[in-house]
């Protein structure tokens, strides 16, 4: 089965966090971190990105169950 890669582009559209927020996350391993794709180039697993979106949802609505 084929993956899909984003380009930092994509992560910042579809998680709505600055470039230098992802950045600073991986940095922190709170991030998926991004695959080389290229000798200059980098990606995030679609896939991955989803799975954190999902914890990040799933954090809130636990908070606001209490």
């Amino acid at each position: 089965m084929l993956k899909t890669f984003l380009r930092i582009g994509s992560v910042v559209r579809v998680t709505g966090l600055p470039k230098a927020t992802v950045y600073a996350e991986v940095g922190k391993g709170k991030f998926p971190k991004p695959i080389k794709i290229g000798k200059r180039s980098s990606a995030w697993l679609e896939s991955e990105v989803a799975e954190w979106q999902k914890a990040r949802i799933a954090e809130r609505d636990a908070t606001v169950r209490r």
